[in-house]
């Protein structure tokens, strides 16, 4: 049976991740606010994401101090715009460059954060597409809504939730998203269900997300604190494909792009809704 969580307690998990992410949330806000203090010529003293000093506790290098989470993915896979959003993330990819996504689809970012993919998305839809972030941290939303007023992107939407409790219809969204939260869920075939509920037939699920080595040691699951540093909650690819074919998703790919920890991978995570017809194909390359 795959492995769901390292409490029996999901509401635990949830408490203990929304509170170092809205930790995150004021780090970053922290972060602008030095940002502009040093463009006007007064002291800074903000401190590196990538050091045990890090305002939210969240460290985005990994062991051999490369930068393994967040901002930096971004300018690696050539999606530097919307700066502020990006700064803020502490993703392990960048989902926005393997969705394939087209004008007038509506994308759905589970776990959206500071709003950096939501942002993205929003203009790779234009016209007549629209961009909805989903999180549970009210910080995060907050800090997302102005990153996007400041930008100046219209065409989305960010909404509180839970990812177990999406808050919309039934096919209502074209293609869902996510960078790097699946694995912080207590239940993630619970979320994968609620992915292919809200999916149009045949739509597309394209995220980044940690996978678990197989046999991860009983120690690093035990640590709850990794839970807010994705590694103790991830899935292995076995345990992630076995949970996407139970929700309904077909054509899976699982694609690992770099080592995040001793016992884990980011990977990208692709698939496609099955459809009641024989009308689907292979998902199209980005």
């Amino acid at each position: 049976m795959p492995h769901e969580t390292a409490t029996d307690d999901a509401g635990d998990v949830r408490e203990v991740v929304r509170r170092r992410y809205a930790a995150a949330a004021a780090a970053a806000a922290a972060a602008a606010a030095a940002a502009a203090a040093a463009a006007a010529g007064e002291d800074s003293a903000a401190a590196s994401c990538c050091g045990p000093s890090s305002p939210s506790g969240l460290s985005t290098c990994g062991p051999t101090g490369k930068a393994v989470f967040g901002a930096a993915l971004y300018g690696r896979a050539g999606e530097s715009t919307h700066p502020d959003a990006v700064s803020a993330s502490l993703g392990c990819g960048v989902p926005t460059a393997v969705a394939d996504l087209h004008p007038g689809e509506v994308v759905l970012d589970l776990g959206s954060g500071a709003g950096a993919d939501v942002l993205i998305a929003a203009r790779r839809v234009a016209p007549g597409g629209r961009a909805i972030g989903l999180d549970m941290t009210a910080e995060m939303l907050a800090l997302a809504r102005r990153n996007a007023a400041a930008a100046g992107v219209d065409n989305v939407e960010f909404l509180e939730g839970y990812l177990e409790e999406i808050p919309l219809p039934d096919d209502s969204v074209d293609v869902v998203i996510s960078n790097c939260v699946i694995n912080l869920t207590a239940d993630k075939s619970v979320v994968l269900h609620e992915a292919a509920r809200v999916l149009r037939p045949g739509g597309r699920l394209a995220v980044s997300d940690v996978i678990a080595d197989p046999g991860m040691d009983p120690r690093t699951r035990a640590d709850m604190a990794a839970w807010t540093g994705c590694i103790a909650g991830a899935l292995s690819e076995a345990e992630y494909r076995v949970a996407l074919a139970g929700a309904g998703f077909e054509h899976v790919e699982v694609v690992e792009t770099h080592r995040v920890h001793a016992h884990a991978a980011a990977a990208v995570i692709r698939a496609r809704l099955g459809r009641t017809d024989d009308s689907t194909g292979p998902i199209a390359s980005s």
